[in-house]
């Protein structure tokens, strides 16, 4: 794999001997002084160009980077499903070489860079050849810290997590996995890592950032939650998935009711109880088809 120095020779170098390429700047990983620092980060580079046009019109100046193991062209892609995308004012490539080295490219117009520079706090400008950036203070993830959320926020992931649970107990007991997991994961769990990302949060002033998909929260939750966090991750049994969704019920409420009490929202307690008990009905009626609710209670 080639060295982060040969890459970045290649990547300025490359802007430096381009008169189209009047800036480069770049985010993500390597901006961020809280990122875990390994040999797979990306290069997310941005290059401010005059016309994005004769790049993306003609791809073989992107050899200089090396040889290319895959990539792909989100814009493109975006475009051939019928989503809006104005190639003429951005465009990516998204590369992974044969060496192992990645490079997120994109090239952007320099009023579309000056919109990035002053909404992203993680970008670094690395070249500047006309001096169009304006002063950036150093890159950091404060843009990305835990923000605390309001009372009707708290109050709405509170209720898409106890609700959407039903769904997950019909697909388990119909044993339609695909389902439940989709259920489990893309509507129920989102909730869970607001929580105990808050959680985290109001433990640390608020100036912390746990990542996307809460990959961070490791640094700030104790052991023992982040042990039982990894073990809401099942396979597709549904023996699996009903020990998760036991799991992710009670770090669920023990986060929750942790930041009503310090920010002074109410938990509502009977919705909670009330998704925990059709739950176990569903639960204990996939064991035996004839048992009651009444005999749950």
């Amino acid at each position: 794999m080639r060295s982060e120095k040969e890459m970045f020779d290649l990547i300025m170098n490359t802007a430096i001997h381009d008169d189209h390429i009047r800036a480069v700047y770049m985010n993500g990983s390597r901006t961020n002084p809280n990122a875990p620092k390994d040999i797979l980060r990306d290069y997310d580079i941005v290059y401010a160009v005059d016309e994005t046009k004769p790049y993306y019109e003609d791809e073989s100046w992107l050899s200089v980077f090396g040889d290319i193991l895959y990539m792909q062209r989100p814009d493109a892609i975006d475009a051939s499903v019928g989503m809006e995308c104005d190639f003429d004012k951005s465009y990516c490539w998204l590369m992974i070489f044969n060496d192992g080295n990645r490079i997120d490219l994109h090239v952007q117009t320099i009023e579309e860079c000056l919109k990035d520079i002053a909404d992203d706090t993680l970008c670094k400008v690395l070249l500047d050849k006309d001096g169009i950036f304006p002063d950036i203070k150093e890159s950091s993830d404060a843009g990305y810290y835990v923000k605390k959320p309001d009372e009707a926020e708290y109050e709405a992931v509170c209720s898409e997590f106890w609700w959407c649970l039903n769904n997950v107990a019909k697909g388990l007991y119909r044993y339609e996995i695909p389902y439940a997991q989709d259920m489990l994961n893309m509507y129920v769990r989102p909730q869970l890592i607001k929580v105990l990302s808050w959680k985290a949060g109001l433990l640390n002033e608020w100036k912390i950032s746990v990542g996307k998909s809460g990959k961070y929260l490791y640094k700030w939750l104790d052991e023992d939650e982040w042990e039982r966090l990894l073990m809401t991750y099942s396979g597709g049994i549904a023996g699996e998935m009903w020990q998760a969704v036991d799991i992710m019920c009670d770090l669920f409420e023990k986060a929750a009711m942790f930041v009503a009490d310090k920010l002074g929202y109410e938990y509502d307690q009977k919705d909670a109880s009330g998704a925990k008990l059709y739950a176990g009905y569903i639960k204990a009626l996939q064991k035996d088809e004839k048992t009651a609710m009444e005999d749950i209670k």
